[in-house]
């Protein structure tokens, strides 16, 4: 007689697995060929984490405070759930400087990287009937872990004709009174784009509103190299609470590292007032931690890093983005509607009508991998069905080389 076992797997973290840049990228890898006699390199067009390229390596002086802080023995303790001070101080700091007011280290809190920050604010916000507003294309690791916790995800457009502008009045139209809170991420993810201080406005006026907040995903903070500068969302918090999520992983390019924050830019005290800030700490006693020593090495590596690093890998993804760009220009199925202006990524069109034998962009992504061994993410990955999105910070020849492959693919694969 066959054992009966009364448990069973969770179906909804089953499904959110499939909402993950992960999972999908691990899909296409699986198409490449593995013959032994096939030695092509792997080429990666699709994920955004550059540290593995001596172009985009880390300061020097980020490995000292962190080798320094581990070496002095102070940090091998268990951390306070919101973060240890100094690191908290450190970052106040840090974020202060491009705002019209000081944070204090009470606003701060120290994460697991900046997944670890979604994943909190995601639960946070979990009530019966609860919604948030979630741009597309986007990084659907917000839906996961929204849907994870019964939060339900709705959608507004982000508009490629409009330099990738959020459809405010799209967006106004899916809000009701359940929905909580909209996120605005800045520099974008995945379309390399980046608002304009009057663009924020509005968006922290139709928040207003709406009386929601805004969730603002600024790990790309700085990463730019347009006509348009960086404007932090917390500029607008007098308007509007928002909740900045932020992390070393893409200016310092250590994602490994695993440290993030969660900011509350909220003067009127309102986020308290709610108790949105008791519910945060209550999650944060009963999570995992950022390690301690890379906690307690923050404050050198902020105050040690030279701003050469950074202007350094800005000229880089500048100079990436200008290859990536203009050599797209040359695939005739493939249509760019704007040049990045910040972040690692672009949003490219494909026009599945100029090709033969290919169904949508998931297949495109397969079979260039099986072909060419270059991997790129399928448009689906991030909302945008038959839309590639391109990551251009990696070292400039393996670049050349991999949209020198993309266009001989796209050319053999052509009606």
């Amino acid at each position: 007689m066959e054992q009966k076992w009364n448990f069973k797997p969770s179906s909804t973290l089953l499904d959110a697995s499939s909402l993950s840049v992960r999972s999908v990228l691990s899909r296409i890898m699986g198409h490449m060929e593995t013959d032994a006699s096939d030695l092509k390199p792997v080429i990666p067009l699709g994920h955004g984490d550059p540290s593995s390229f001596p172009c985009f390596s880390t300061t020097p002086s980020a490995v000292d405070a962190v080798s320094n802080a581990l070496r002095s023995g102070k940090f091998n303790s268990y951390a306070p759930g919101v973060g240890v001070l100094s690191s908290r101080i450190a970052i106040a700091e840090y974020m202060s400087r491009d705002l019209p007011y000081a944070l204090s280290p009470d606003d701060i809190y120290m994460t697991n990287g900046c997944s670890q920050a979604i994943e909190i604010i995601t639960s946070v916000l979990a009530r019966p009937g609860a919604n948030i507003l979630l741009p597309r294309p986007g990084y659907l690791f917000y839906e996961a872990r929204a849907v994870f916790n019964r939060v339900e995800a709705r959608y507004f457009d982000l508009v490629p004709e409009k330099g990738w502008e959020v459809d405010l009045d799209g967006l106004t139209a899916i809000a009701d009174e359940n929905t909580v809170a909209m996120v605005i991420v800045n520099p974008g993810n995945p379309c390399g784009n980046v608002f304009s201080y009057e663009h924020l406005a509005k968006a922290t006026e139709t928040a207003k509103k709406l009386g929601i907040f805004v969730i603002t995903d600024e790990v790309y903070g700085h990463l730019t190299f347009g006509s348009k500068t960086f404007v932090p969302m917390g500029a607008f918090s007098s308007t509007v609470p928002v909740i900045t999520l932020g992390s070393i992983s893409k200016r310092w390019v250590v994602p490994g590292w695993r440290l993030g924050w969660i900011a509350l830019n909220d003067p009127n005290g309102i986020l308290k007032h709610t108790k949105v800030v008791d519910c945060m700490k209550s999650y944060l006693d009963i999570s995992t931690d950022p390690a301690t020593f890379i906690q307690g090495a923050i404050s050198d590596l902020i105050a040690n890093t030279n701003e050469d690093f950074f202007l350094k890998t800005v000229e880089t993804l500048k100079m990436t983005a200008e290859i990536c760009y203009n050599k797209l220009k040359e695939i005739k199925c493939i249509n760019c509607p704007c040049k990045p202006e910040g972040s690692m990524f672009l949003m490219v069109r494909l026009d599945l009508s100029q090709l033969a034998d290919i169904k949508d962009d998931m297949d495109f992504c397969c079979q260039l991998a099986k072909e060419e061994h270059v991997i790129i993410l399928p448009g689906c990955a991030v909302g945008f069905k038959n839309w590639l999105r391109i990551t251009h910070a990696i070292e400039p020849s393996s670049l050349d080389d991999g949209l020198t492959k993309l266009k001989s693919f796209c050319e053999k694969h052509a009606k």
